[in-house]
């Protein structure tokens, strides 16, 4: 039996529009091209102080009159009235539940939470070693370990039912049938804002292929889970495809409200001695800074064939990132390899955000999201004949 349509508004209903061309084009100082994961996650940045950003990272100039930061609109739609009240999220599987970090951090001023991968049964996850720095980034391989989502609603769901900031259940499977299991579980239960579908997961049905790499089966698990709840629904693209766009297109049109792009590439280390695989499991999935240019390619190409929202995933240590991929088309950014090192990261992206809208003198971001995206119809880029090198 469907479930009755659920509204659940964080913030003010007014999304920005993608591709807005009001507001001068961003001109921020662009992240290095290469960075290694001591530059770029253990040892971040360290945070402007308060007030007008300095001028090495700004362009000179008098200060551009505007709205007080605390005036500044940064609300977000994701659809079926999931509204954020700014658009910096923390990814799955980089924050936990939320309350590893309620100590650390005032999560409540945080967008949105998308807890740690949940499977309908308990999973061990792979034998370690699971966890490896690399160039740019990190490896890991937990292979989903969780309590299974009876226990997480058990231990979170209460928890979650308090706060202001919502939680998205990230929610993995070997099946479709365990993906609506999960789902249903979910479904009107206080404290869940919404489900984060990770398609990046073997199909049993298939002979392990992925649901995130088959056109056919990813609106199939998005069909099936759409059919099963009204909860807003969003679903994690995988960048281990050729091309991307047929497939986000047709998981819009199974249902999905939102897609966030995009989940960990797969990668592999070798042991110091070179005998073997460093990671348990041989294969893990790579993030932090090294992906951010696959990413930002796949929001551009993504925003251009969908009409609904894109959160963008892959790479974010600052506001220029946050800055680029809404450009390319996003309305929204997760958090994600970078929370290791500096777990206030996100609440301080928000700030930055208000600040820089403030100093342009725009009373929403919105006049910051697709600037970058091609203003022809039918441009090259939007129809799969431009580049592949």
């Amino acid at each position: 039996m469907r479930a009755k349509k659920r509204v659940v508004t964080y913030g003010k209903a007014v999304p920005p529009s993608r591709g807005a061309t009001s507001g001068p084009a961003p001109k921020t100082r662009r992240t290095p091209t290469v960075r290694t994961i001591r530059s770029a996650i253990v040892e971040p940045r360290p945070a402007p102080p308060p007030g007008p950003a300095s001028p090495a990272a700004r362009p000179v100039g008098p200060p551009v009159a505007g709205p007080a930061r605390s005036t500044v609109d940064l609300s977000v739609d994701l659809g079926r009235g999931l509204v954020l009240r700014n658009p910096i999220l923390v990814a799955s599987g980089t924050f936990g539940y939320g309350v590893e970090y309620a100590d650390v951090v005032d999560i409540q001023r945080i967008g949105a939470i998308c807890c740690k991968g949940t499977t309908l049964r308990p999973r061990q996850g792979n034998r370690p070693p699971r966890v490896t720095e690399t160039p740019g980034g990190m490896l890991n391989s937990i292979g989903l370990q969780n309590p299974g989502v009876d226990a997480v609603l058990e231990r979170y769901a209460s928890q979650w039912a308090g706060w202001k900031v919502p939680v998205i259940v990230n929610v993995a499977g070997e099946s479709i049938e365990d993906y609506v299991g999960v789902v249903r579980k979910l479904d009107l239960v206080p404290g869940i804002a919404g489900v984060e579908l990770n398609i990046s997961c073997p199909n049993v049905g298939k002979g392990g292929l992925q649901f995130a790499i088959d056109q056919e089966a990813a609106a199939a698990v998005t069909r099936a889970v759409r059919r099963a709840t009204e909860l807003p629904l969003i679903v994690k693209l995988s960048p281990n495809v050729a091309d991307i766009r047929p497939i986000a297109a047709a998981i819009a049109a199974a249902g999905a409200d939102a897609l966030s792009a995009v989940n960990t590439l797969s990668g592999m280390a070798l042991r110091a001695d070179r005998t073997g695989p460093f990671l348990g499991n041989t294969y893990g999935g790579l993030s932090g800074p090294a992906i951010k240019p696959v990413a930002l390619r796949i929001v551009y190409e993504v925003a251009q064939v969908v009409g609904i929202p894109v959160i963008a995933i892959g790479g974010v240590t600052g506001l220029d990132d946050v800055l680029d991929y809404l450009a390319a088309g996003a309305v929204a950014v997760q958090v994600g390899t970078a929370i290791f090192a500096d777990p206030t990261l996100p609440v301080r992206l928000v700030d930055q955000l208000a600040a820089e809208c403030g100093r342009r003198g725009l009373a929403s971001y919105g006049p910051l999201i697709g600037t970058a995206l091609p203003t022809r119809p039918n441009a090259a880029s939007a129809k799969g004949v431009e580049y592949r090198p």
